[in-house]
């Protein structure tokens, strides 16, 4: 394993307050969409961190726990995440899968989505409790604009990325993306 890759705790949630408070008490980082609305959002913030203390994880992740592994792959500041859950495609294994993202889709993404400032993958490797996920992609820009209007580099950038996506992940199964702001405790 890359000795910048490290083993922490994802709980998905809906309640953002509660997650406030949890990531302060255990020093988390705390991902939260302020403007997703629960009728069109899996879940509203995702929490990682490093810890014995699972209690207060178990009562917040009502929407998923999980053991990842956090892979920075460009570690620069941002201001705006966007924040995508991973299905993998149902022909695959989650360690297939999981290898062409890393070793596959991450140079494609780093190719064709210049702006992006950030790039972290959080790999599921053990689902507590939740749906199945695969992982979380955290894609950081400078602006919410960047993300929204600029996202891809190239003309045909959208094309090579999704035609990639089809090879390791099951879009229509694979919960709606996040906007989020990281804020570390």
């Amino acid at each position: 394993m890359n000795a910048d890759y490290r083993l922490e705790f994802a709980a998905v949630t809906s309640d953002v307050s509660r997650a406030r408070a949890v990531a302060s008490d255990l020093g988390g980082s705390l991902y939260v969409d302020e403007h997703a609305t629960g009728d069109r959002s899996p879940f509203r913030a995702i929490l990682t961190v490093v810890t014995d203390d699972v209690e207060p994880l178990n009562a917040l992740g009502e929407n998923g726990l999980y053991i990842v592994c956090r892979r920075p792959i460009i570690s620069g500041e941002c201001r705006v995440i966007g924040l995508f859950p991973l299905v993998r495609h149902s022909d695959l294994s989650h360690r297939q899968a999981d290898a062409h993202w890393l070793d596959v889709h991450a140079p494609l993404a780093l190719q064709h989505i210049r702006r992006m400032t950030h790039y972290t993958q959080l790999s599921v490797v053990h689902r507590i409790s939740g749906p199945e996920i695969d992982g979380f992609a955290l894609c950081g820009f400078d602006s919410l604009d960047d993300l929204r209007n600029r996202f891809f580099s190239e003309p045909d950038s959208r094309e090579v990325l999704t035609a990639d996506f089809d090879c390791f992940t099951d879009l229509k199964r694979s919960p709606r993306r996040l906007i989020a702001k990281e804020i570390r405790y």
